[in-house]
């Protein structure tokens, strides 16, 4: 006697039978089965089989993973080698990781091409070599529904089991995968982790997007700078790889930032089509974020809505210049936003009890922007 197909398994068939044969929608078919628990958060898998059936495709029809030469391999690795370059030591560990449970790890660019493979990829296996191979198009246009053109498209972490992927041919697969955002935001590409008929592991989904994120920091210090700020609601910073990055050059100016940063700085969202200054972001003078490189320990630095983070700043080196020490405008600035800050945001009392006059502090703060009242 065969193995019983699992719960899981009935509730895909009932979703491909829905869609993918009557052109209903999955949540007529699944209001019990699977919509309460599973389809809710997932109803980018029905969106991804409605556009390949718009494309033309067929579940049934064959899947043809087309052959690269080698000089196409080294053409796509050459093009993506900043990526690969940035990716590859958290590819060998995520590799590692999953080996245990026959995943293996696939890095793509943004259209979907790999780009770099690592871990336990059984040659003999047609399912395995026929995808974990440099130049191979593994976009949804190629191969339908999958963990690497659903992370592409939804640009969001996601998780596939069986036929969850489009097509029947790739069935066989299970795979989780992780969109890959470069240092101005833009998607560079994407990182995937792929079983061939293997049990279920949606925790995965996690790990990758975990690995994706240090994988966007590296691809943030690739990039030439002369300062890194580490950035952190508390007082004091959280751990390595967890915590909102962003390098200025020595001008001031942002060159890189990493997605935690750009949600704790919306000014940052820009940055893919327009130049954005540390001023735009600190209420403070930009030349104090390269003193506070002399600091050992975090220090608070206020944002102009109101708000304050917890900044650690360093040279690319990770050293501080020799000798340096905080310039007596940078300290006399720092005095005087501590002012107002302890008046509430009152540059009136602020500057009784400085004993200067208001339009000075005015002056100091960098204009009214700097001031509540």
């Amino acid at each position: 006697m065969g193995t019983p197909p699992s719960p899981r398994l009935e509730q895909i068939a009932l979703a491909r039978q829905s869609v993918l044969e009557e052109g209903a929608g999955a949540t007529d078919a699944l209001v019990q089965a699977w919509f309460d628990r599973t389809w809710a958060e997932r109803g980018w898998i029905e969106r991804s089989w409605r556009r390949c059936l718009a494309a033309g495709q067929r579940p049934g029809q064959t899947v043809l993973f087309a052959p690269v030469s080698p000089a196409a391999q080294r053409r796509t690795a050459q093009a993506a080698e900043r990526l690969q370059s940035a990716a590859r030591p958290e590819l060998e560990r995520l590799a590692r990781a999953v080996a245990p449970i026959r995943y293996f790890a696939i890095l793509t660019d943004a259209h979907g091409t790999v780009v770099d493979t690592a871990g336990a990829i059984d040659a003999r296996d047609r399912h395995a070599s026929s995808i974990a191979r440099v130049g191979v198009d593994l976009s949804e246009r190629s191969i339908g529904t999958s963990a690497i053109g659903a992370a592409l498209s939804e640009l969001q972490p996601v998780w596939l089991h069986r036929g969850e992927h489009f097509f029947q041919a790739t069935s066989v697969y299970s795979c989780a995968g992780a969109p890959l955002l470069g240092p101005t935001g833009q998607c560079q590409g994407m990182l995937d982790l792929t079983g061939v008929e293997v049990p279920e592991r949606p925790e995965l989904r996690h790990l990758v997007a975990r690995a994706a994120r240090a994988i966007e920091n590296a691809l943030v210090l690739a990039e030439p700078h002369a300062l890194r700020l580490h950035l952190a609601w508390a007082e004091s910073l959280p751990g390595e790889g967890g915590d909102a990055l962003l390098c200025l050059d020595a001008d001031g100016r942002v060159v890189a930032a990493n997605g935690a940063a750009r949600q704790m700085l919306p000014g940052l969202s820009v940055l893919a089509h327009a130049p954005v200054h540390a001023e735009e972001l600190f209420a403070l003078p930009w030349p104090e974020l390269f003193d506070a490189a002399c600091a050992r320990e975090p220090r608070p630095v206020p944002l102009w809505s109101g708000l304050r983070v917890a900044l650690q700043a360093s040279r690319p080196d990770g050293q501080a210049p020799a000798g340096a020490r905080p310039s007596l405008k940078a300290l006399e600035s720092e005095l005087i936003h501590q002012a107002v800050r302890d008046a509430g945001g009152n540059v009136a009392e602020a500057a009784r009890a400085l004993g200067l006059s208001r339009a000075t502090v005015y002056r100091r703060l960098g204009g009214p922007r700097g001031a509540a009242r």
